[in-house]
């Protein structure tokens, strides 16, 4: 530190605020919603019986088996898509138990290094390496049994409900969702029960399972139909989870294609929709709307470093004191920052910077109206954010909000407001909402779009032209040769969710790959779905189009030209040629010395620099210098 002991100097003071980059670091940084989550599987005979696909090498597997690479993928994905998200694994239907209450025919699964078996964890390493190979010693140390036998009382399903509730006590509805997914291929787990016992055992099952939905707790089945039969939801389940005769039709082949999806997932960063930011909407005779702004799309980016202990790989939490540099003793005051003007240091408090950084007390200033063909795509300068209204914050923003909604659509007009916070206008679209016989699609609400300033606008041909070299502009021939040319190869029904991002993809990968310790993995490059697929562009109608194109542009001999151009460059210029000739001579020529013996007798001094290049030339080194330096050189690399 300066002399200046308390006060830190800022070279830019007075620098504008990056309003992105601050509404990017509290999209990403703030205490996201997370998602608890209990996996139920059962653990009956009949889980390990053949399942209906086989896996690539042609073996067979049970159900059990796809299930745990189900879960496994699951719990992969979320250590990417949903880092805070905690788990847990629990069987029923087995024959040993390990659970809290010690229930029968419950044993909740727990990785090596998890000690508590009545809390969830985060997916680790560990947890999913444990997981995946438990199919090795799952009868030893586990064990399957039938859930409910004739004469028997005990009902290892109603007691795993209650775990699993138990293990969800953790967090609250309002900043957590909970959810139970419950894997099994039984429709009625009460079928050999005693008749006596058999109507009871069902009500107080399901009662438990209301039970736990009455506390927030979501429970989903995923069926698994056996071979040569089908899934019957309404024999049991569908009185658990309280499903509609509507639900019942299409639930079994819902959830089926959901299991499959949770191994077919792809790795990708996902951020869950949330406020980002609380805005006040200030519209004219003083009134004032409390909106709330969500972020929809943001760059996928990889996760941040963190610092570990090298001992137990706990994390690390950086902590930074300031010393004045006179007396070394520590400053707990806020330290003041300055600005050097005409060999003065002039000195500001933070509450001060904020002020004279703050232009304007308004957060958002509805301006006025235009219509929406003034609004062009390029005037998105970047991601927009969407806008709902806010009621508990201020009471009637939703009635006033729905009210300038339904005028701008119904007018066809968007709204020009001033965002205070980085200075800058935007125009507000109203977006409709869209549904189709699955729900909504797209939700009513306005988006943000940040319009830019004049100088962002970049003219190509007053950057790139001039008055002694025009560019050339393309005839109306070529026009039409591209228009009909992109006709052929527009993408039908697309949607950014089918393109991941290869350079994230190979990164995770090899995070995934390092932390389980996967000895096997190759680094091969992963597909890029954003290039161009070259059997659909090899079809008639799209190659023509394109060779039409092309020839409009570079004239019908331009093949011909292309061709030369690759023969051309397959062939090589002069000095690559020449180059090319030096090594096979120096390749010819070089085993006709013992370059060892030589080095070792010291008679490379006896040999001419021409005949010491031929060494350089063979291994790749640099040909220049006086003899001495090329000797010194030669003896380098032999390592003597």
């Amino acid at each position: 530190m300066s002399s200046f002991s308390n006060y830190d100097r800022d070279d830019n003071l007075f620098g504008d605020d990056d309003d992105e980059e601050q509404e990017k670091d509290a999209y990403l940084d703030a205490d996201v919603s997370r998602e608890l989550l209990v996996y139920l599987i059962d653990a009956s005979p009949e889980m390990f019986s053949p399942y209906r696909n086989q896996n690539e090498n042609d073996v067979e597997e049970t159900y059990f088996n796809a299930v745990i690479k189900a879960v496994t993928k699951d719990m992969k994905t979320r250590i990417i898509s949903r880092d805070r998200d905690e788990v847990a694994v629990c069987f029923f239907n087995t024959r040993e138990k390990r659970n809290f209450q010690e229930s029968e025919g419950v044993f909740v699964f727990q990785a090596s290094d998890q000690p508590n078996q009545d809390e969830l964890s985060q997916p680790t390493a560990r947890l999913i390496k444990d997981f995946s190979t438990i199919n090795d010693n799952f009868d030893k140390d586990i064990g399957s049994r039938a859930g409910v036998t004739a004469g028997s009382r005990e009902n290892p399903l109603y007691n795993a409900l209650w775990i699993a509730q138990g293990l969800l006590r953790k967090g609250s509805v309002k900043n957590s969702s909970k959810r139970i997914l419950l894997f099994t291929n039984i429709d009625d787990p009460f079928s050999d029960a005693d008749p006596a016992f058999k109507r009871d055992m069902r009500r107080t099952t399901i009662q438990r399972a209301r039970d736990a939905q009455d506390l927030g707790i979501v429970i989903d089945v995923f069926p698994l139909a056996q071979t040569g039969t089908n899934f019957n939801i309404g024999m049991f389940y569908s009185d658990m989870i309280d499903m509609t005769e509507e639900e019942k039709d299409n639930y079994v082949v819902i959830a089926s294609d959901r299991l499959d999806s949770m191994v077919n997932q792809m790795q990708k960063r996902l951020f869950k929709k949330r406020t980002v930011r609380r805005l006040t909407l200030s519209l004219p005779n003083g009134m004032k709307l409390a909106l709330q702004s969500f972020a929809l799309f943001r760059p996928a980016t990889p996760g941040s470093t963190a610092w570990v202990d090298s001992f137990d790989n706990k994390l690390l939490k950086s902590e930074r004191s300031f010393l004045c540099s006179d007396t070394g003793a520590l400053l707990t005051e806020p330290l003041l920052r300055f600005q050097e003007f005409k060999s003065h240091k002039v000195c500001f408090s933070l509450k001060e910077l904020a002020e004279v950084k703050r232009i304007t007390d308004i957060q958002l200033q509805l301006l006025g109206f235009k219509p929406l063909i003034y609004l062009k795509d390029y005037h998105n300068l970047r991601p927009s954010t969407f806008l709902y209204p806010d009621e508990e914050r201020v009471s009637g923003s939703t009635t006033a909000f729905i009210s300038l909604y339904k005028a701008m659509l119904r007018l066809k007009k968007f709204g020009v407001a001033f965002l205070g916070s980085s200075c800058r206008m935007v125009a507000l679209v109203a977006q409709a909402e869209i549904s189709n016989e699955f729900g909504q699609v797209e939700p009513p609400g306005i988006h943000m779009i940040y319009l830019p300033y004049s100088d962002d606008i970049r003219h190509i041909e007053k950057m790139h032209g001039s008055m002694e070299s025009p560019l050339s502009k393309a005839s109306d021939e070529q026009i039409q040769k591209a228009m009909a040319m992109i006709k052929k190869i527009d993408l039908k029904d697309f949607t950014y969710a089918n393109y991941s991002n290869p350079a994230l993809q190979r990164h995770y990968a090899i995070l995934e790959a390092i932390a389980l310790k996967e000895d096997d993995f190759e680094l091969a490059d992963p597909k890029d779905d954003t290039l161009p697929p070259e059997e659909q562009m090899l079809k008639p109608t799209i190659a023509q189009s394109v060779k039409a194109f092309k020839d409009s542009v570079y004239g019908p001999n331009h093949d011909l030209e292309e061709e030369e151009a690759a023969a051309q460059k397959l062939k090589g210029t002069a000095a690559a040629q020449k180059r090319k000739a030096a090594e096979d001579m120096a390749s010819y020529d070089y085993d006709k010395y013992d370059w060892n013996e030589l080095a070792d007798t010291g008679k490379l001094k006896d040999l001419t620099i021409t005949d010491l290049r031929i060494y350089l030339i063979k291994n790749k080194l640099q040909v220049t210098g006086k003899k001495d330096v090329i000797i010194n050189r030669i003896l380098t690399h032999l390592g003597k």
